[in-house]
This record gives C-alpha cells, structure tokens and sequence, in this order.
C-alpha cells in the first residue's frame, strides 16, 4: 500500500477546532500525518462491498426475527420487543453505522470484519478532518470517497419524510466525560441542523423520560420542560438493556405510543452483535466478503475470538490452529458470550503497521477512512485519511 505525507500536519486545524482530544498529546498523534492513496477502482469496490453487506444484513435480522434467536445473538430479553417494534416500523430509521473491513488495496479482498451499526464513532474524522488535510495542504479536497456529511443530511430529511406527524426537534444525549463522543455529536448535530430539525444536547442523566408523554429536557433558565420528537442517545442500546431495564420498558413504551423517534433505533442492536456474523455465514456460506464464524475456534485454522458486545479491540484473542492463544487484549467484556472468526491479515505499510477500513454506511456507503495500530486495532490505533488518485 502507498501513503501520501502531507507537509502541513492536521494539529493546526484541531486546535482551531478546539477538537484536543484528537491532538494525542504525550503520544502518537491520533490524526497521522500521512493518507493512504485509494485507486478509483478500489473506492468503488468499498462502495460496492458496504452495499451489497448492508442488504445482507437486512436478510440476516429478518431470519434473526423469524425464528426467535434473541438469545443467541445475546439481546438483553427487555429490548426485544422494541427491537422487534422498530424493525417492523419503516418510521424507525437507521440514521448511519460504519462498517470494518480488511483488505480492499493492492488486490487483496474485502472482506467484513464487524458492523458498527448502534454508536460508531470517527464521525469528524471521516467528514471534515481529512477532507480538511487535503484543502489545508492544496490538494484537490473532492478527491475523495467521503459524503458522509452529505449523506447524513439527507437520512435527517429522510426521517422527516417518513414521520409527517413529529415535529423536527432533536436531543442528542451521551455520557459524561467523553468529549470524543461529544465532538462526533457536533458534527451529527450541524447535519441535522442542515435538514431543518431544531438541535439541542444534554447529557443521559440529566434527560427526562414519560412513557406517557415523551423525552423531556429541562430548560436550565425557565426551569420548564421541553419535549422533543426525536432523541438520539450514543449509548450503547446493550448497555440500556443491561444496567437500565425500567429505561428500557420506558423506551419500548415511548416508542410503542409515538410519543418519540429513537436513533439509531433499537434493531440495530440486532446488527451490532457479533454473533449475527456466524447467522451471515449460515445465510451465505463462502460468500467472498464474509469470513467463516462459528461458536467454536476452527480447528486447523488461525482464527479470532470476540464477544459479542465488545468495543474498541477489547477482550479479542488470536487463536492458532491447534486452539492455542497466541495473543490477545484484556477489556470490561470478559463476562460475554464469544465468536469465532476465520483471521484475514490486513493491510500494512513498509513500517509494519496494520490499516483496517472503516466504511460509513447512511442510507448508502457514503465515507472512507482507515484506522492503523498493531495486529488487533485497540482503543491506541490512529487514523488515517484517504486520497483517490
């Protein structure tokens, strides 16, 4: 793979941002200074590959739904009815999700990794910085596979047009001390704000719910509650159902009474177990994008053990083929179920390091970036942009 060194760094652009947190101080730079060069052709395979996988997808929830398998794909017993709700409810739209994959340069196969499809982050990254990096050092900023912005302005007009009888109002929640999810929030506020809904934000704990009546936020001068017609919450769905059950019963009724639109709505839970990888396989065995998943290590050959709900690299162990560990990350998750998945190498730069391609998803594929660090990609890999030439 090639890389393109960009003589004026992104640092400048993030601090006038007041983006910091991507600045990564007494470490590496968590934006890289270089951007991998992506032929038009390979831009087109991602595009293709993230569609075709998004429409596979649909059918693997659908058989999911039909035959009762909640348990197997782990989705917490007090979600399912709003995961069955949503999905059937065109009115439930899935805003965005990003895709993982390997390969995809220099004649290597895509192929699907796992599916961010509740809370993926990389929002600014994808969307503004690295098209940013191409204008700041006087390149030509279209050259690029990214409307991710675009695309998601659209999907805010698009939930608009399947719900007439809401009106635009949007509360964006996250948790507390995060300010990475709070700047990928700013960035999916500014489209909406495009679209035309009114934006306002606050954090979890502080959001008002009524099953009777809606999700409220207080106003901090009046005092006074102000309802909202959609709420998006970058908090995992998993973690609602887990550690907030009267939450979710709330939720479910919220939804159920049309008091609220919830994003990304709660199906997507259904996509970001990892266990819907091994229904994929079953689905579509040998299909080229895929890689075989199973409940057990496969016996004579290298694969990775992940759980279900894990984020960031963590609790992902490498396995040999003999069902030997050979190398793995510790995490919070180590009480999941887990998967077994065929190992892909993926891609590397003359220094050794690993790229993973990252494929944002909304409405269609829409945005390319890539995400470097060692052999299992951690909460430490950087980003790297993208250059089509």
């Amino acid at each position: 793979m090639k890389l393109k060194n960009l003589s004026i760094p992104p640092e400048t652009s993030l601090r006038n941002a007041g983006w910091d947190w991507m600045l990564g101080e007494n470490t590496l730079p968590y934006i890289t200074n270089e951007m991998v060069i992506v032929s038009e052709t390979e831009a087109e395979k991602y595009y293709d590959a993230a569609n075709e996988l998004y429409e596979m997808y649909i059918e693997a929830a659908q058989n999911v739904i039909d035959n009762q398998r909640f348990i197997e794909l782990g989705i917490p017993e007090n979600l399912v009815e709003l995961v069955k709700y949503s999905w059937e409810n065109d009115a439930h739209w899935h805003l965005y999700g990003r895709f993982d994959l390997s390969g995809g340069l220099d004649g290597k196969p895509i192929k699907l990794i796992e599916f961010n499809a509740d809370t993926a982050t990389c929002i600014p990254e994808t969307s503004v910085v690295q098209w940013a990096s191409l204008k700041a050092n006087g390149l030509d900023e279209s050259k690029q596979f990214n409307t991710l912005y675009e695309a998601l302005v659209e999907n805010f007009k698009e939930l608009q047009r399947q719900n007439p009888y809401f009106e635009p109002t949007l509360l964006i929640s996250t948790m507390k001390d995060f300010p990475e999810d709070d700047t990928n929030m700013q960035v999916l506020g500014e489209a909406a704000k495009e679209a035309g809904f009114e934006v306002a934000f606050e954090y979890i704990e502080n959001v008002e719910f009524s099953p009777i009546e809606g999700i409220f936020k207080q106003n901090p001068n009046g005092g006074n509650f102000i309802k909202y017609d959609y709420w998006f919450k970058l908090v995992p769905w998993e973690y609602v159902g887990w550690d907030e059950p009267e939450l979710s019963g709330i939720l479910t009724q919220i939804a159920v009474n049309k008091k609220a639109i919830i994003l990304n709505p709660a199906y997507t839970l259904l996509f970001q177990s990892k266990a819907i990888l091994k229904v994929l396989w079953e689905l579509f065995p040998n299909h080229p994008l895929l890689l075989q998943t199973e409940n057990q290590s496969i016996l004579g050959k290298y694969c990775v053990e992940k759980v279900l709900f894990g984020r960031e690299g963590a609790n992902v162990k490498m396995i040999s083929p003999s069902g030997t560990a050979l190398e793995k990350t510790d995490g919070e998750y180590f009480e999941q179920k887990t998967i077994f998945q065929e190992y892909t190498e993926f891609l590397q730069d003359s220094a050794g390091h690993s790229y993973q391609a990252g494929v944002f998803f909304a409405g269609e594929a829409c945005g390319l970036g890539f995400r470097r660090g060692g052999k299992i990609l951690d909460n430490t890999a950087q980003f790297c942009g993208h250059i089509v030439e």
